[in-house]
């Protein structure tokens, strides 16, 4: 399956429930759009959303629950519980936190990745630097992503894509390495794959419209 995604764009379409498009028809109609823009595939969180996108886009899912535990930072796809539900739904392909950071009651991540093989689902591991993911591709996850980088206290805190640990992780790991995380323009794109990207994963740039706009604000604040 990632072959067809190899050098193509893939959008992230996710509102959480404090934001003003958490809908899953709405998502389902921003996968749409984002398909009708060229988008081969769609990362979604939530099993309504997950399965509206689907249903509207007929493109190839990547899935995800958020949940917080108050012991632990990891919220993507966190436990066996998150697992469970997504092996309810189509999606191709699950995301989960793979970064060192403590899981919840100490989630066995071996554990959920039997689960998700059981249930027949590609595994995309979301790291913020380069030892987490050669420990991800260790553990014979399918594809990696840069998600988490600058999003954990130890990673690197940059304004734009992390370019090194593309580089660095793409020279070091034989599977598909996806960029994903504050790439903000169609310049992004162009040096997250000369870096060495599979493909990029592009989210709040494309589909949070708010953001978007504060951006066009912002500039008219500081005149």
């Amino acid at each position: 399956m990632f072959e067809q995604f190899k050098g193509k764009l893939i959008v992230s379409c996710q509102a959480q429930p404090k934001e003003p498009l958490h809908s899953p028809f709405i998502m389902g109609r921003m996968a749409l759009a984002a398909k009708e823009g060229g988008a081969v595939a769609i990362r979604a969180e939530g099993v309504e959303d997950i399965r509206e996108i689907i249903k509207t886009t007929q493109l190839p899912v990547i899935g995800l629950i958020k949940k917080d535990y108050p012991d632990s930072s990891v919220y993507i796809t966190p436990t066996r519980s998150e697992v469970e539900l997504l092996l309810t739904t189509d999606c191709e392909i699950v995301a989960a936190d793979f970064t060192r950071q403590n899981r919840p009651d100490n989630e066995d991540i071996k554990k959920m990745i039997r689960l998700m093989r059981k249930g027949h689902k590609l595994i995309l591991a979301d790291i913020s630097t380069v030892q987490e993911g050669i420990n991800a591709a260790a553990l014979g996850v399918d594809a990696i992503s840069t998600t988490l980088a600058g999003y954990t206290p130890y990673s690197r805190h940059l304004e734009g894509p992390d370019l090194e640990l593309i580089r660095e992780l793409t020279g070091k790991v034989d599977i598909p390495v996806f960029a994903e995380g504050r790439i903000n323009t169609p310049e992004d794109i162009v040096k997250v794959m000369a870096a060495g990207a599979y493909a990029p994963i592009v989210g709040s740039a494309i589909t949070r419209p708010q953001l978007i706009t504060r951006k066009f604000a912002a500039v008219l604040q500081k005149k």
